[in-house]
This record gives structure tokens, C-alpha cells and sequence, in this order.
């Protein structure tokens, strides 16, 4: 299961380059690598993974769980729509086939210094707003200074290098790098949304909006019924449609969001052809909530997709601002109060694979006892870490799966006790202070409860009181972002090249920076220096030992209870899609689907049977 817990730029979790080349042609850069030549030549007309003779029409419904109230997802206030990205353009596009490329999108060619200290960018003159209107260099500066300066939290962090944005012609905006060290920059930069100056000069950028922004991409807002659905149109004029990094994408005329306030309607919804197209991310359902004739019967198209997609870390997360969980050694026994090889065989039909590693499913995962290279970083901050990084490998405690977890409730206890907590009236409390051990775990959904339920029996065998308070998603996101809580369940994804936003995730200067994904508050030095050695690393080894080493000192601080992962999406859809015979590594490729008219017109006789 992954869970959302507050919004985030739509470019978030794809894939962020580190290494890169320039792949050149007639004297134009259309692309950035991040090893040698890009895959696709500067006169290739669609990705691979795109069938650019799908055809346009129709519509497709999905279902989202929770409410909305803002159309602007850039900003900390306001709960943001789904699918806002469909109306926004970057200037760089990913290829989601290839784990470190971009191509020009916004910018038809990109021009990195030699010292890598800057990068100009060219804009296609073709570029416009839906009103018609060209998007300028005055435009994409303007994106920069505002989504920087006013923008959520994560810009200020993700763009921290990046010291200056400049318009040095009507279509060329030159970017500033601070020191040329963090390689990465042109493409964090491209990955950027870019906004209209002329619209926010009488808008207010900060606020959230119920009303549709001026925008640019291949859809926009068509209707909005607020907290209840929100439906996109197909741009017909749009102008980056026949754009090789285009074609063959958004063919749907319509995508509509539904929202529900509960999963289990939601899943009846499906059922019921409500809409037609959902992930399922909750294992119990996958296994025995679609067992319906319609799937027997393949109208109902029940599908596992497997990804090449680095898994990164869902968990338990502690809010180390809590003084209860500052001490390492109470939240190693929390770790061993969990029991997931039970809930895994009981809950999730042995569906997942416990998780090890923040970076997991990667070369950049911990694995063994470190490397030459990591010791060379490891030794300058041997003062400030656990012994353990230089001696053991990390391995979660484990169960025989029966739900006797005796022996590592006793590890558990004996932690406790080293930090101070012990038992008095059958309850945990700090020896010192008189502090009893209480926990809640806040929710926003009661798909958890079932989850979090049997943990909290084996917390309660340790004399600790725990509850579970399960609140709307407005009240969640606002209290995560304010770090009111003592324990959620977040998830950190990563890419095929960790980079900046691991500043948001770990980095001292985010702990008291509300809506950071620091949601533990963490603070700590040694953590802080491999983060840098990560963004600022020269080769694709150095960032490997970097990663590894910071992997190795997050585990070994027990910040987090880990949780759980698989290797495919699960979808369901109605059959009336058309899919291309490639489909990406990194990506469900949704974008690539299409309506096929034929199966649409079988689905619907069926369904009249």
C-alpha cells in the first residue's frame, strides 16, 4: 500500500538526472543523458512506448479517495485536485523509458557551460498559452523567483542551488548554478512548471483557488464540482501536440476524477461501472473484493503490470519532535514490536517483501558491510553515527509468522528499559519524568486500521497505550504539515538518481519547515553531509557510496518503522482501452492509453445483458 499524505509538485518522483551528457544536432541540444548518447535520435518522432497513430476520443473516470478545495497545487494552502499536471507544461519532458533522460518540451534546445555553473535554454516560438498567447522568458523567470519565493515549501529546498534565472533574449532564459558542482541542476530546472506572469499580475499566486488558472498543456479544466469531481478536456489546438515527445499521448478527450470518501464505496462504484480505471493498492482487496463475474468474464480487466521503478520506503514514521521518540533506543523496540511477517501471511495474503532500505529495488540500496568508498565518507563522521554502520549489516527483526512474537517483545522491553522506560500500574513511563508512553497514529484513511490494529496489540504488551485516530484528509494534510502528530504512515519514493530532494526528506535545515517531507524532524549533521556528498558527487561511484552510506546511518537511527513493497502495478479497468505493445520501465504509461471504440461498443452490449 502507498498512501499521499500532503501534496507535492505534480514532477515529483520522476526521475531525477545526475550525470548527464548533451546529445547535439545541428547545432541544437535537444536532449540531456545521463551516460552517453540518449536513446532517441534528434529527428525521432515518439517514444517507443507510444503508438502515435492512437486515436483521440472519448473518456476515462477514475476514482480518488478524500476532497479538494484549490486548483493551484504549487502552494501549502489548500487541498490540490488530482490530475493538475495535465494543464502544465515543463520545460524539459521525460522519457519513461530510459532511467535518465529529458527532451526538449517548453525548450527546444538546451545549452549546459562548460563550467557548469549556468544553463540557457531556447523556447520553441510555437509555445503557447491556451489563451493563445506565446510563453516568454519573461514567463519562465517568473516561474522561477515565484515558485522559489512563494511557492510549497519543497521549491525552496529542491532550488536551493540554483541562485539566479535571467532572460537574456525574448526566448532564452539563462539559469545560474551556485559552485557547478551539482550536476543535476539543468534537469531539475527543466523539470519545473512554468506559469503565466501576465495571469498572477492580477492573481494572487499564494492563495489557494477554486477558480482554473491560465495554462498550457495538453488539457484544461472543463468543470469543477468542488470536493466532489473536477473533469478535463482535451486541448484541441494544444500546441505541443505533434511534438515528438507528444504523440501518441493524451488521447482521452475527457478525464473526469470522481472523489469518494471511502474506499470500500469506491471499490463498489467500480464494480458498478461508475468509472472505469483504478490501482489498487491495498493487497486484501486485490485478492477477494473483485472476485465478481465481470472479471470471470474479462469485461472487467483484472491486471498486475510489472516496473522497473526503484520502491524507496513507506513507514511508520516517529515525529522525533516528541521527546518520547528521541531516544534511538525506543524506536529500535518499536521496530521490534512490529510483526510484519504475520500481518504479511494474515493481512496482505503474502502479498509484499518487507522493506530494508530507504532506497530499495536499487543499486543505491545498503547492501553488505560498506565499501571502501563509503568508509572514506563514513570515517569523517565516525564520531556521529551508530557503531553498528561499520560492523553489521541492517537487517529488520523477524517472525516465524504464528503471532508469537515473545522474543522480540523481550528486545523490545530490554530497550526500554536501557532508555529509561519502565513499568509501573502495568503502564510505561519514563523513570525520570513520569511520562507515560502514549502514542497515536494518525490516519487519514480506515483502509490502516486493520494494519495498525495487531501492532498496537504487541505496543500494549509493553505497557505503552496507543490509539488510532482517523481523521478527513483536509484535517491530515494540515496537521502533517504542521508535524502534529506522533506517528503516520509516509512513503519516500526515489528515483534512479537520488539527488535534491533528498535535502526535503533528511536535511536539518527542513525539520522546522512546515510542509517538509522531514516529517520525523530529523536533525542530524552526519545525515546532513552525506546529503551533500549525494547532490554534489562527480561520478556515478561517488554517488553510489554516498547513497549507501546514507541509507546505512538512517537505518541504523531506527527513524522509521519500515513497512512493505511489491514490484507491479495492480490495475483494474473495464475493457474498452487500447494499450501500445511496449510499455515504459518506469511508468504505467497510462498517458499512452486510448479509447478503443470497438471493445467500448462490446463492453456496453455486454453490460446491457
Amino acid at each position: 500500500m502507498k498512501i499521499r499524505h500532503f501534496k507535492i509538485p505534480a514532477f515529483v518522483g520522476l526521475t531525477v538526472i545526475l550525470f548527464f551528457s548533451i546529445a547535439s544536432h545541428a547545432a541544437e541540444n535537444y536532449g540531456i543523458s545521463i551516460f552517453g548518447d540518449l536513446k532517441y535520435p534528434a529527428n525521432f518522432t515518439h517514444f517507443d512506448y507510444a503508438n502515435p497513430t492512437a486515436p483521440k476520443g472519448g473518456e476515462t473516470t477514475q476514482a480518488v479517495i478524500g476532497t479538494f478545495d484549490s486548483l493551484n497545487p504549487d502552494v501549502l494552502k489548500g487541498v490540490a485536485a488530482a490530475g493538475l499536471g495535465l494543464t502544465s507544461d515543463t520545460l524539459l519532458a521525460d522519457s519513461t523509458d530510459e532511467p535518465f533522460s529529458k527532451y526538449g518540451l517548453i525548450a527546444k534546445s538546451i545549452n549546459v557551460a562548460n563550467d557548469r555553473k549556468s544553463v540557457v535554454f531556447a523556447l520553441r516560438p510555437e509555445a503557447k498559452w491556451h489563451d493563445g498567447t506565446p510563453i516568454t522568458a519573461d514567463d519562465v523567470v517568473f516561474s522561477f523567483n515565484t515558485l522559489k519565493e512563494k511557492g510549497h515549501p519543497f521549491y525552496k529546498a529542491y532550488y536551493r542551488d540554483i541562485v539566479s534565472a535571467e532572460k537574456i533574449a525574448d526566448d532564452k532564459v539563462k539559469f545560474t548554478f551556485a559552485g557547478g558542482k551539482n550536476r543535476e541542476l539543468p534537469l531539475i530546472i527543466g523539470q519545473m512548471p512554468v506559469i503565466s506572469k501576465v495571469y498572477y499580475s492580477t492573481h494572487d499566486f499564494e492563495k489557494s483557488t477554486s477558480k482554473p488558472p491560465l495554462s498550457s498543456g495538453p488539457y484544461e479544466i472543463e468543470k469543477v464540482e468542488p470536493g466532489k469531481r473536477i473533469i478535463y478536456k482535451r486541448v484541441e489546438n494544444y500546441w505541443g501536440k505533434n511534438l515528438p515527445v507528444n504523440k501518441g499521448r493524451y488521447n482521452f478527450d475527457r478525464i473526469i476524477y470522481d472523489y469518494y470518501r471511502d474506499e470500500t464505496v469506491a471499490i463498489e462504484a467500480l464494480k458498478a461501472h461508475a468509472y472505469d480505471f483504478r490501482q489498487e493498492n491495498i493487497s486484501k482487496n486485490w485478492a477477494i473484493a473483485y472476485n465478481i463475474p465481470a472479471v470471470k468474464e474479462g469485461l472487467l480487466k483484472k491486471e498486475e503490470i510489472p516496473h522497473e521503478i526503484p520502491t524507496g520506503m513507506q513507514a511508520f514514521v516517529m515525529n522525533l519532535r516528541r521527546t518520547k521518540f528521541s531516544d534511538p533506543q525506543v524506536r529500535e523496540a518499536l521496530n521490534y514490536a512490529f510483526d510484519f511477517e504475520w500481518e504479511n501471511k494474515n493481512l496482505f495474503y503474502s502479498a509484499y517483501t518487507r522493506t530494508g532500505s530507504y532506497f530499495s529495488n536499487s543499486e543505491f540500496a545498503a547492501r553488505n558491510l560498506p565499501s571502501k568508498k563509503e568508509l572514506e565518507l563514513l570515517n569523517q563522521i565516525k564520531d556521529k553515527i551508530p557503531k553498528e554502520v561499520f560492523t553489521e549489516e541492517y537487517k529488520n527483526p523477524t517472525t516465524d509468522g504464528s503471532g508469537n512474537n515473545r522474543t522480540n517483545l523481550v528486545k523490545a522491553k530490554e530497550l526500554l528499559e536501557k532508555a529509561g522506560w519502565v513499568i509501573k500500574g502495568g503502564q510505561l513511563v519514563n523513570d525520570k519524568t513520569g511520562e507515560a508512553m502514549e502514542i497515536e497514529f494518525l490516519i487519514d484513511s480506515p483502509a490502516f486500521e486493520r494494519v495498525i490494529a495487531p501492532y498496537i496489540k504487541n505496543l500494549e504488551k509493553l505497557g505503552i497505550t496507543a490509539k488510532i485516530r482517523n481523521v478527513d484528509s483536509a484535517q491530515y494534510q494540515k496537521r502533517v504539515e504542521d508535524f502534529d502528530f506522533d506517528i503516520v504512515i509516509s512513503t519516500y519514493g526515489e528515483s534512479n538518481s537520488p539527488g535534491n530532494e533528498q535535502i526535503d526528506y533528511w536535511h536539518s535545515s527542513k525539520a522546522d519547515v512546515k510542509g517538509s517531507k522531514n516529517m520525523a524532524g530529523i536533525k542530524n549533521p552526519a545525515v546532513d553531509f552525506l546529503v551533500e556528498k549525494i547532490i554534489h558527487a562527480e561520478t556515478k561511484p561517488d554517488m553510489i557510496a554516498a547513497t549507501r552510506a546514507l541509507d546505512r546511518v538512517l537505518l541504523w537511527n531506527y527513524y522509521t518503522v519500515p513497512n512493505w513493497y511489491n514490484r507491479s502495478f495492480r490495475v483494474l479497468y473495464w475493457d474498452k482501452f487500447g494499450k501500445p505493445k511496449t510499455r515504459p520501465k518506469f511508468d504505467l504509461g497510462f498517458d499512452t492509453w486510448w479509447i478503443d471504440s470497438a471493445k467500448e461498443k462490446a463492453l456496453e452490449k455486454a453490460l446491457k445483458k
